[in-house]
């Protein structure tokens, strides 16, 4: 199947325009929504629970802000920005009572959706923008003149005019600049959470640590296994993501290249492969959606305890001290 990619010539405001779209949240990501649309010229509102931290933030932003129930009544669009663990409670408290039988309730990710913890009423669409970009970077690219690729699904498409709405939206946070790849809710999910537990902040991060321990164990200073282990890190993903990962390996040494060829298979080898495939079964079972619904049920006192853990390793304590030294990075 040959992947569909839309951009600014394939999308239009204009679904859009005259339309109030609630910002359900203004953290990173719902800030940089709101900020984007708005400097795109549609009209936004922040809808906030009471006494939110982030009231006066939004307001600073020049935002209009009121009670959620207040924005969700209005707007033709309801965006969900907040925490993956409190958007089932707030739309079955705060927003399905005040909900529109033409609003279109759409998500930046579709774990909510995926896992039948928000049930839509069949008259509503039901649509996804996921910018694959933290918050800060989505909008700091979009002040730039330039934008972050993104995904864009629809889940239910009850007006007819569900992906127009969402690829409005997308090219309102700027992403039709760059390229939105059409998708599914189930497949934007499933892997986004296999990628966020076995890569990127799971994997990578599990690795980099285990790196450092084996050579400061093995007696070399914290500060060079972390300059090998996580300070180059970043300049060898930049490299893979401008070249690809054959291109990278042409870029750095031959020596490098040799050995990352030759000895990283081992530290990657069948065994994590098998683990990784638990864990994907893990996510398209649902098993880890009830395992932190459950966790988020509790207080969430499993993953308080993990940070705990994590901010303690000494490669916390050397990276914060070499990060305060340098005064160039890169």
């Amino acid at each position: 199947m040959t992947a569909k990619m839309y951009y600014d010539e394939d999308a239009s405001l204009e679904p859009l325009l005259g339309k109030l779209v609630a910002m359900v949240g203004y953290g990173s990501q719902g800030r940089a929504h709101a900020l984007n649309l708005k400097d795109s010229g549609l009209d936004v509102v922040v809808g906030l629970r009471d006494g939110s931290p982030t009231s006066r933030r939004a307001q600073q932003d020049g935002l209009e802000v009121t009670s959620i129930s207040q924005a969700c009544e209005r707007a033709a669009v309801v965006a969900f920005m907040l925490p993956d663990q409190h958007q089932a409670s707030v739309y079955q408290e705060v927003i399905l009572p005040v909900l529109g039988p033409e609003t279109c309730l759409l998500f930046a990710h579709g774990f909510n959706i995926q896992y039948k913890l928000i049930e839509p009423p069949e008259r509503n669409d039901v649509v996804m923008v996921g910018p694959k970009a933290p918050g800060p970077m989505l909008r700091e690219i979009f002040e730039a003149g330039r934008g972050v690729p993104a995904v864009v699904a629809v889940q239910q498409d009850a007006t007819g005019n569900g992906k127009a709405t969402a690829l409005a939206y997308a090219q309102g946070l700027g992403c039709t600049r760059a390229g939105v790849l059409e998708t599914t809710f189930a497949e934007e999910t499933e892997t986004d959470l296999f990628g966020e537990q076995a890569i990127l902040a799971g994997g990578v991060s599990a690795l980099i640590k285990a790196g450092f321990d084996v050579l400061v164990r093995a007696g070399y200073q914290p500060e060079t296994a972390y300059f090998e282990c996580l300070h180059e890190m970043k300049l060898v993903v930049d490299l893979i993501q401008r070249l690809g990962i054959s291109g990278m390996r042409r870029a750095v040494s031959d020596t490098a290249a040799y050995g990352s060829l030759t000895r990283g298979r081992r530290v990657i080898g069948p065994e994590s492969v098998r683990i990784m495939e638990e864990i994907l079964e893990d996510i398209r079972s649902g098993a880890f959606a009830e395992e932190w619904a459950a966790e988020g049920a509790a207080g969430a006192p499993v993953l308080k305890a993990e940070r705990s853990l994590d901010a303690e390793h000494p490669l916390e304590e050397v990276g914060q001290r070499l990060r305060g030294l340098m005064t160039l990075t890169v």
